[in-house]
């Protein structure tokens, strides 16, 4: 009977016990699970904090989801070392786990730069887990002046969460523009100045030297008094263990498209691992969930003696901030293609006769047909390009196109009939 560890318990770890369960029904399945809780859905913890969701509908799986699957759960422990010549893991705690298989999906963690005097703020959080999310939720109050530094998705997510429950945010960022590593200049404009209209404040092209006294002194010369303070800066892949262990590590562990890495027996998913992206056509992390989802039933299918592969991710992100909504994926490169509305922007990115990458902002109903485009690499010459600027739909395929994607009775999806 096959001994497989999963480090890690959230949604690549989940995907990996459904990957194994498909093909190996008897196996013992051990989790190391760092939190002190069942696996949830992360990007949900915004709403929590908006009334929007509860702790119960932010579950995953069922309540049932380990004991149906056999899974056995160590929570609160957290893996310090593997060992790939003797096959186990070190926990925290000195225990030994033996594995035939192990799959690392540890996720990632907040970033915190070296401030000065950070160590002397007492109300500061990050916004990464729903542990984080809670901390906050039990300090805000309806006059907190509330001071985010990182104008990226996890600190205007957090913005958009406790906005109407503080009393001013202001929103510091050592970029000039928000959302920086998914929008050029003009969409992050149109984005900001709907935030600015939802009561946020900005100051951008500018970062803190240091705190003093509730005080955030810019580097700009600017003061920003402050009562909670959210750390938001980015992200790094917890792949430490990996590349002590002697294995791949770039920004994150390198895996190929079963997702193994190059230690043997060792596979990574998730946020920790840096697979094939289809758009850039080379490794990145993408750290989104339905990537999480796929690089962990993969490697769970792979660690039981099944046989697949997952080379189609892209980076993507569907969002949303006081109701304008927004859908970017892929790469900025080769020519670009707008479609502008009074209130929507729409960019398309061309090279070779191929469409790359997109940003949708106002409208991103049926964008799956723009995914894909980029996905499946179909040449832009063999559709209706021009149509599907305007009007994401089926009938921008050719007949012939649409039986062999759809089947039959989709060809008619759009049509009425």
């Amino acid at each position: 009977m096959k001994k497989y560890v999963i480090l890690g318990n959230g949604v690549a770890a989940a995907a990996c016990i459904e990957g194994i369960r498909t093909v190996d029904e008897k196996g013992e399945i051990t989790v190391v699970s760092a939190e002190n809780r069942p696996v949830y859905s992360r990007p949900l913890i915004s709403y929590l904090l908006e009334g929007k969701t509860d702790l119960p509908r932010m579950q995953y799986r069922p309540a049932d989801f380990y004991e149906r699957n056999g899974v056995r759960v160590l929570y609160g422990k957290f893996a310090q070392g593997i060992d790939p010549a003797t096959h186990t893991v070190r926990l925290d705690d000195r225990t030994v786990l033996l594995y035939d298989r192990l799959c690392v999906a540890t996720g990632s963690r907040s970033f915190v730069p070296p401030f000065e005097g950070l160590d002397r703020v007492r109300r500061k959080y990050t916004f990464m887990s729903l542990d984080d999310a809670l901390a906050l939720d039990s300090e805000i109050k309806k006059d907190s002046r509330v001071l985010i530094v990182g104008a990226g998705l996890i600190g205007l997510k957090c913005a958009e969460g406790i906005r109407d429950r503080v009393g001013s945010i202001t929103v510091c960022d050592l970029a000039d523009r928000v959302l920086s590593s998914i929008l050029d200049a003009d969409c992050a404009a149109m984005v900001q100045r709907h935030l600015e209209e939802n009561g946020l404040s900005f100051l951008l092209g500018d970062t803190v030297e240091r705190f003093e006294d509730g005080t955030a002194r810019m580097k700009s010369g600017r003061e920003v008094p402050f009562d909670v303070l959210v750390l938001a800066v980015g992200v790094r892949a917890n792949s430490e263990m990996v590349r002590d262990a002697g294995g791949r590590v770039n920004r994150g562990i390198v895996i190929g498209e079963k997702a193994e890495t190059s230690l043997a027996d060792v596979y990574a998913a998730g946020d920790c691992a840096e697979g094939f992206d289809a758009s850039l056509g080379a490794g990145r992390v993408l750290a989104i969930l339905p990537n999480a989802y796929m690089q962990g039933y993969t490697a769970g299918v792979n660690m039981a003696g099944g046989d697949t592969g997952y080379t189609s991710g892209i980076a993507m992100n569907s969002i949303g901030f006081f109701g304008l909504h927004m859908m970017t994926a892929g790469v900025y490169e080769g020519e670009m293609l707008e479609e502008r509305e009074e209130n929507a922007i729409r960019r398309f990115f061309i090279r070779d006769g191929f469409l790359k990458g997109f940003i949708l902002i106002g409208g991103t109903d049926r964008a799956g047909i723009y995914t894909s485009l980029i996905r499946d690499r179909i040449p832009l010459s063999e559709l209706d390009f021009d149509r599907a600027k305007k009007v994401a739909s089926n009938l921008i395929f050719s007949q012939q196109m649409r039986r062999k994607k759809f089947g039959g009775v989709v060809k008619y999806a759009d049509s009425g009939k």
